[in-house]
């Protein structure tokens, strides 16, 4: 009896009763495992990583970014926000790698245009597959109708869209609303003779009391969700990234199981209190990678992990103590199969002479040279093959020596 290996992993298969039944798994095409973890809404890529050795950092942004100090050095001119404690300690290894000053070939501030483009790896709007599914279909097939790509959480993204057949995998109870939305709906049925008071017992279930239904505020949480390390309210792990992670990376590390991934973390659009919002979702992708990296254990030696977003934000602080949309960011590498321990930047500057229309970042590299380097080195894809995965890019040179050799 034949049943696709993914299939059977992921739990979506027939149950079979397995007597003197074989149950045949084909072997990977491949040992190489590669995961793209998509930030939605755009990272602030100066306070992620801090170019704190630009004289001109403090006047742009006066009390928004944190203290050298309270950060994670990186060489002198650069650090990492402190809530990214994992990743400094990868850093430290030679498992992380910063890019700065990098954007995608576009130029618009229109988040749901951005990352169309970004996962779909061209400059206008129009292509319906993404270069995570072309990349898929440029390497050997192995017989499996599940194939080798997994989409992690509710739903496909565009960058795993496409001909080539991919799988999908979320653990039951991962998708839960946002506590305001309970709240909502509360204060909109509160009239309601019947549904009023039965929703109004239901959230009080749910540690709900009057002054939520009245605010909107979130409902008290019991002393596994309370607060992180840095006194800040975060949901438990359970409902996020970490858990997801940890769960694919066990995917992953199995000898029959999928080898590409992506994700897609929201909660980046940081237009006010940024210093209080960011640390949060920072946090959160800081324990993802860290649980990644546990549960793919020795295959963690064959992975590369690129985190990238839509675009970064302005380079001045706003009058909500927020960023606007922007064009330059950071995007990271990680991974066992990563040369890391560096910042990989042609800084551009932030005197205002330098800033990308008076206002942002400046990009000095393109996102499609990052992703073009490692699918190079991590699959050993040629130009044709590259140009196929990320069309109008033939003047676009691979990063060179991302990989471990």
């Amino acid at each position: 009896m034949n049943l696709s290996r993914r299939a059977t992993l992921l739990g979506l298969a027939t149950v079979a009763t397995l007597g003197r039944t074989r149950l045949a798994l084909a072997a990977a095409p491949t040992e190489a495992r590669f995961v793209v973890v998509l930030l939605r809404g755009a990272l602030d890529g100066m306070e992620a990583v801090i170019p704190h050795g630009d004289p001109d950092l403090a006047r742009l942004r006066p009390g928004l970014v944190p203290q050298a100090a309270s950060g994670h050095d990186l060489g002198g001119f650069y650090a990492l926000h402190p809530a990214l404690a994992r990743f400094h300690t990868l850093y430290a290894a030679g498992e992380l790698l910063a890019v700065h000053a990098i954007a995608g070939p576009y130029r618009t501030r229109s988040h749901f245009e951005a990352q169309d483009l970004l996962q779909t790896g061209v400059e206008q709007i129009g292509m319906n597959s993404g270069w995570l599914n072309r990349l898929i279909g440029e390497l050997p097939a192995d017989g499996d109708p599940g194939g080798i790509g997994l989409a992690a959480g509710i739903g496909t993204p565009l960058i795993l869209r496409g001909a080539a057949p991919v799988g999908a995998y979320a653990p039951v109870g991962f998708a839960q609303p946002d506590q305001g939305l309970y709240a909502a709906i509360g204060r909109l049925n509160a009239g309601d003779p019947v549904f009023g008071p039965a929703i109004a017992r239901g959230l009080g279930a749910r540690r709900f009391d009057r002054t939520a239904f009245a605010a909107g505020a979130a409902p008290a949480m019991d002393d596994e969700e309370m607060m992180s390390p840095a006194g800040r309210a975060r949901p438990a792990d359970r409902y996020g990234f970490p858990e997801l992670a940890a769960r694919v990376g066990t995917l992953l590390a199995a000898e029959q199981g999928p080898r590409i991934a992506a994700f897609q973390l929201e909660g980046w659009d940081t237009h006010v209190n940024q210093m209080q919002l960011l640390p949060g979702p920072l946090g959160g992708l800081d324990r993802g990678v860290g649980a990644l990296k546990a549960a793919l254990g020795v295959a963690w030696a064959k992975t590369a992990v690129l985190v990238i977003t839509e675009f970064g934000r302005t380079a001045r602080i706003n009058g909500t103590r927020g960023t606007d949309h922007g064009t330059a960011t950071v995007a990271f590498l990680a991974g066992g199969a990563v040369q890391g321990g560096r910042v990989l930047a042609t800084w551009p500057g932030l005197k205002d002479r330098q800033l990308f229309q008076n206002r942002d970042l400046a990009p000095t590299a393109d996102l499609r040279a990052l992703a073009k380097g490692v699918l190079a080195a991590q699959f050993g894809l040629g130009p044709q093959a590259l140009a196929r995965i990320f069309p109008e890019s033939a003047a676009i040179a691979p990063m060179g020596g991302l990989l471990r050799a």
